[in-house]
């Protein structure tokens, strides 16, 4: 299996939206993904907590796959590509690591 972790930091405003919308938006389309790319084994999106320090990244994207051939899948996939085209919009960092469990 493959575990599949990205972290974004967004920017304070981005395509007419704060950053506490995008965070939102940015959670629910990722999570929505599992309705249309059936390789998504597992798929949960955490926002950083109001307390936490301020250097910390604002999203955390969790998921897992079955293969890296699955994970590509999903890396291709049409819907995929149109949420990442947005957070490409609104992120200021973006950092990942896929490792095989």
């Amino acid at each position: 299996m493959i575990k599949h972790i990205v972290f974004f930091k967004l920017a304070e405003n981005a395509e007419g939206k704060t950053k506490a919308e995008n965070t939102l938006y940015i959670k629910s389309e990722l999570e929505n993904l599992k309705n249309f790319i059936p390789q998504i084994r597992m798929i949960e999106v955490g926002i950083n907590s109001p307390e936490a320090p301020a250097a910390n990244f604002d999203i955390a994207l969790n998921s897992e796959f079955d293969s890296m051939a699955d994970l590509d899948t999903y890396q291709e996939h049409p819907e995929h590509k149109r949420v990442a085209a947005f957070i490409g919009k609104v992120r200021t960092e973006r950092a990942c690591v896929d490792y095989e469990m």
